[in-house]
């Protein structure tokens, strides 16, 4: 299926790595030009060069939990490439886990900032110039943890809850405006972040990242139907269809990219 991407900008956060690498790279293969964005600088430089090989792409480092870097962020990406038509917010955190007595205000705090304002501020920033165009698509990434959270990442759990919300409230105000706003809900996608979580557990029971994640796997996310980690294209592949006219009756929607780890049908 051809998404027809030509001559759009696109926006991508927390781009150096993983899912919002992918995403990057389906856009600039369908046709866009993509502004990507992270924290870091030389990771982020070198995802940009390696992506430039499909299209445009260049790097805007941006700490998206300072409302000053967002604004800094917008001016530079509109001074380079214009209003972005499509803004993908793929950055995000795990934040502090483990037990909800002993995680303090600035661990909340942290995954707060990081996971729900940061969208907030991406949205109250970019969305003006989707809807003066009377055309635009806003992606939010989730996760499964919105609507099946578990006790030990709460933090996060709340956070991701916030974004669901937030992505259904910004498809009713600016729906009608022509800037489709939709969500996408990963679960245990092979991620740096992931990686990072797998490597934690394989330290604190002595074992390797493999046994680590197939004790995971059996133990934490026994809905997985499908037996293993996702892989960021699979998720990066359903953004890309969210962000095209093929999706222009996709609306307000929560798209579960989760091999089948939500138990519920709702």
């Amino acid at each position: 299926m051809k998404l027809d991407l030509d001559g759009k900008i696109a926006l991508v956060t927390g781009g150096d790595s993983g899912m919002g690498r992918e995403t990057a790279r389906f856009l600039l293969q369908e046709g866009a030009a993509v502004a990507l964005s992270d924290k870091t600088g030389d990771e982020l430089a070198d995802a940009a060069r390696a992506l430039s090989a499909h299209g445009r792409c260049e790097p805007f480092t941006a700490d998206l939990t300072k409302p000053d870097e967002v604004a800094r962020l917008k001016a530079r990406v509109e001074e380079r490439f214009g209003a972005p038509d499509i803004v993908v917010h793929a950055a995000g955190t795990t934040g502090p886990t483990g037990d909800f007595l002993e995680i303090d205000d600035a661990g909340w705090r942290e995954v707060l900032e990081v996971d729900l304002m940061s969208a907030v501020r991406v949205a109250r920033a970019f969305i003006p110039g989707m809807r003066a165009k009377g055309w635009g698509r806003l992606v939010l990434i989730s996760s499964e943890n919105a609507v099946q959270p578990y006790p030990e990442e709460m933090p996060y759990d709340v956070a991701k809850a916030g974004i669901d919300a937030l992505g259904k409230s910004l498809s009713k105000a600016f729906g009608p405006d022509g800037v489709n706003v939709n969500v996408v809900s990963p679960a245990f996608v092979a991620t740096p972040m992931t990686d990072a979580m797998m490597d934690r557990k394989a330290a604190e029971e002595g074992t390797d990242r493999a046994q680590a994640i197939e004790g995971f796997l059996a133990q934490k996310r026994p809905g997985i139907v499908v037996g293993r980690r996702g892989r960021p294209e699979e998720v990066a592949a359903v953004i890309a269809f969210l962000c095209s006219e093929r999706a222009s009756y996709v609306v307000g929607a929560n798209w579960r990219v989760d091999g089948g780890s939500v138990m519920t049908t709702t």
